[in-house]
């Protein structure tokens, strides 16, 4: 079994910062890719940004240059730091593990930005 724990959301005015965590812990011996996604209010759920098991990024592009993803696989952990927040950001945002035979899901961290 296999479990993400996010954490880091919140309440933040424009222009304002936040950093999201994702720690997968139990039985995931290997991971991929890991990611971000965000599913605003009756819309669906979209890619933030994601990163492979050798660092590399990838983001949409509303968000480039705002966000930034890292990783530490020595503690199976994904960062999202999201700088310039904008009242379009809001959203549950929720992390991605691809590990060796499947994908995990995060139970989904809420951000809002509002002032």
């Amino acid at each position: 079994q296999v479990q993400l724990v996010e954490s880091g959301g919140g309440l933040v005015q424009p222009g304002g910062s936040l950093r999201l965590s994702c720690a997968a812990s139990g039985s995931i011996f290997s991971i991929n890719a890991m990611g971000w996604y965000r599913q605003a209010p009756g819309k669906q759920r979209t890619l933030v940004t994601t990163i492979t098991s050798g660092g590399i990024p990838n983001y949409a592009n509303s968000v480039k240059g705002r966000f930034t993803i890292s990783r530490d696989n020595a503690r199976n952990t994904v960062y999202l730091q999201m700088n310039s927040l904008k009242p379009e950001d809001t959203a549950v945002y929720y992390c991605k593990v691809e590990g060796p035979d499947r994908a995990y899901w995060g139970q989904g961290t809420q951000v809002t930005v509002s002032s």
